[in-house]
């Protein structure tokens, strides 16, 4: 069938059965848009208000969905404004597919009108990075781009597609990529590695896991369970981990790292063998890594090898995906009781209720804080909403206090830290699943970053209802500037718009919510209607986020007031 680049580009997409594009046109892929205009009953294309938005959003339909997400923009200033959002994906392993244009074949290095080299850029950030030049290559480049980005450890592929070659004709044919020499995406598991890990398991008097997103992007979350089940084994969750087992679950423990909960981090350093599953041992889970589980053998199950005594020597690396390792560890681990051991995490967690939890969720006076909006916000869902923050103390207070049932319903920004992710990656994320409630916490300050696309929502009336936890500070940065800069708050006050009016602007219904008696009524008024909801709540101005270790420490040193 002969047809154009640009045609063949949205046929390889449709081929690879994508239904969504977030992007935004310019100059050097106006042809592929040009053909877009021919599949609209086809192909969703969501016109954000900003390539950065574009990016994120792509993280956030695929965080949810499973699928790649994919982002379609133009050259020059619109890539660069994309590598925020593909570096995200990259730190956290998402699978995203950025199709950026570039000039003609015969114009490249010349310093064209918005020329810029998007592979020199971006192959640092990406698993692969591809400039098409011949319409020819297309279907092939596709293909090979979906294969890299969704297997394995998944990841952020760019195709940067010259003008030349979205208008010049080919017989189009598509086959979908199945190998890549010398690419293994899903090595093969090491039984004898899996033998030293069960003899680990077995002996184990105090054994400990913690769980990554790992488990998740290998949709190993019920192996997880039925492992821990067995071997009766207290399990904690990284950030990206969050929600691989529902919060309720018997051996759930809590939250692993900085902002954690006690503890899970005290036993940690209390346990004789520690598990660690589909996480990569970040600096804000270990803290310091000589005192890290240093009392403990260390078995570590992840997809990448790279990671595999990467920042922790361990004594079982075991290369593989959690879908394969954790069914296969189950049959060689034999059944277990360890109820002292399981029991004696509840004199931690009485005491972060006593110190913290109490006085941030449930206060009695003062402000209102951002744990209490977090956990009405919760129950008021019952807890089967799809969470998605922004970062700083709004994405601690939210990993802390939210509640989950159901399994990728925390969307935040981990390695990278993007303020900004949040409202665009709530966006994706109510397009990938219409049929949950998604709810946004977003700090004054990151809210601010991509406010345009508010627009976005507007213009396709997308349902998110953003909660809005406003203290006219950059919260986080305050905190440490508190804790350990003797209260020289430089530059993190703001001086903040009305957010309520800047909603009504874009036909966005909402509310301002400044006293505690407001808050139960405003929840239920927001989550009622099934339009897109701006909820703003004036909080406590100088809250901390509590538990935290101090970075570099051990994760023993933890501050509760």
């Amino acid at each position: 069938m002969k047809m154009t680049g640009s045609k063949a580009l949205i046929e390889s997409l449709l081929q690879e059965g994508v239904e969504t594009i977030f992007g935004y046109p310019g100059g050097a892929i106006l042809p592929v848009f040009d053909a877009l205009y021919d599949y609209d009953q086809k192909v969703n294309h969501i016109l954000t208000r900003h390539e950065q938005g574009a990016a994120h959003a792509a993280e956030g339909y695929a965080r949810v969905s499973g699928k790649v997400g994919v982002c379609l923009i133009t050259s020059g200033p619109a890539a660069t404004n994309a590598i925020t959002g593909i570096s995200d994906a990259m730190l956290d392993s998402v699978p995203l597919l950025v199709i950026t244009g570039q000039v003609g074949a015969g114009l490249l290095g010349t310093d064209a009108f918005q020329e810029i080299d998007v592979i020199g850029i971006t192959q640092p950030i990406t698993k692969w990075s591809y400039q098409i030049r011949r319409a020819e290559d297309v279907a092939w480049a596709v293909a090979r781009a979906f294969y890299i980005a969704s297997t394995g450890r998944p990841g952020p592929v760019v195709l940067d597609f010259t003008k030349n070659a979205q208008s010049e004709e080919v017989d189009f044919q598509y086959k979908p990529c199945k190998f890549i020499r010398s690419y293994i995406p899903v090595p093969e598991v090491n039984i004898s590695q899996l033998e030293k890990a069960a003899e680990l398991i077995n002996a184990a008097k105090k054994p400990f896991a913690v769980v990554g997103h790992g488990v998740i992007l290998g949709q190993a979350e019920k192996d997880l369970m039925e492992l821990l089940e067995k071997a009766d084994i207290p399990a904690a969750w990284t950030l990206l981990g969050a929600s691989a087992m529902p919060s309720d679950f018997r051996l759930n423990k809590g939250f692993v790292g900085m902002h954690g909960n006690v503890a899970p981090n005290m036993k940690t350093n209390e346990c004789d063998v520690l598990i660690a599953i589909g996480m990569r041992f970040d600096d804000r889970v270990t803290g310091d890594l000589k005192t890290y589980a240093s009392q403990a053998k260390v078995i570590h199950i992840d997809i990448d090898a790279a990671e595999l005594n990467k920042n922790l020597k361990v004594e079982v690396p075991v290369l593989g995906s959690a879908k394969d390792v954790l069914p296969a560890l189950t049959k060689l681990v034999k059944p277990a009781r360890h109820t002292e051991w399981i029991d004696s995490f509840e004199i931690y967690k009485n005491t972060e209720y006593e110190k913290v939890i109490e006085r941030e969720v449930f206060p009695k006076s003062g402000k209102i804080t951002m744990g209490e909006v977090i956990n009405k916000v919760s129950e008021a869902t019952h807890h089967n909403a799809i969470c998605v923050t922004d970062v700083g103390q709004n994405q601690m207070a939210a990993a802390r206090y939210f509640k989950f049932s159901q399994t990728r319903s925390l969307i935040t920004s981990g390695g990278l830290g993007t303020m900004g992710f949040g409202l665009p990656a709530a966006i994706g994320a109510k397009i990938a699943s219409p049929d949950r409630t998604v709810c946004l916490f977003a700090g004054d300050g990151g809210f601010q970053m991509t406010i345009q696309e508010l627009g976005t929502i507007m213009e396709n009336n997308i349902g998110v209802k953003m909660i809005v936890l406003d203290n006219q500070f950059l919260g986080m940065v305050r905190q440490w500037q508190e804790l350990f800069y003797e209260e020289r708050y430089s530059f993190t006050k703001m001086k903040n718009p009305d957010f309520v009016a800047i909603g009504k602007a874009y036909n966005i219904n909402g509310r301002l919510v400044n006293e505690r008696e407001e808050l139960d009524d405003a929840i239920a008024e927001m989550l009622k209607d099934d339009n897109p909801y701006l909820l703003v709540v004036n909080v406590e101005r100088k809250g901390m986020v509590y538990p935290m270790i101090p970075a570099g420490t051990s994760v023993t040193n933890i501050i509760l007031e």
